[in-house]
């Protein structure tokens, strides 16, 4: 499952303590804003919001097509919740990060992030 492009992906994301903008270095600064590029890039991408809608209606479709409440079907209701979840906080990860780039912008000012 690992391959050149996975190593190469963790090797390249972002591990910059963002709780600290003040103190980031220009090299630093740049990489965030190319991470939040990157961002604004798929969240303007057209094809990747119809996919993630539908995943979340299909997800959803599951939900209201259960009828009983055993413990299997309560689990299966958590577990379908769950990625309907994790769906919403990767698109909440790429709008911070298209977020901090705006407000880096260009220029030296820094974004208050608490």
């Amino acid at each position: 499952m690992i391959n050149d492009n996975t190593v190469e992906f963790y090797n390249s994301r972002l591990t910059i303590d963002l709780s600290s903008i003040k103190n980031l270095k220009p090299e630093q600064l740049d990489k965030v804003r190319h991470y939040g590029t990157l961002a604004e890039n798929l969240l303007k991408n057209k094809d990747l919001a119809m996919f993630i809608h539908h995943f979340k209606f299909e997800v959803a479709d599951q939900l209201a097509d259960m009828r009983g409440h055993t413990p299997t079907d309560d689990v299966q209701r958590i577990a379908l919740c769950n990625q309907l979840v994790g769906i919403d906080n990767f698109v909440s990860s790429l709008k911070k990060s298209a977020y901090l780039k705006n407000r880096i912008g260009n220029t030296n000012e820094v974004p208050d992030t608490n």
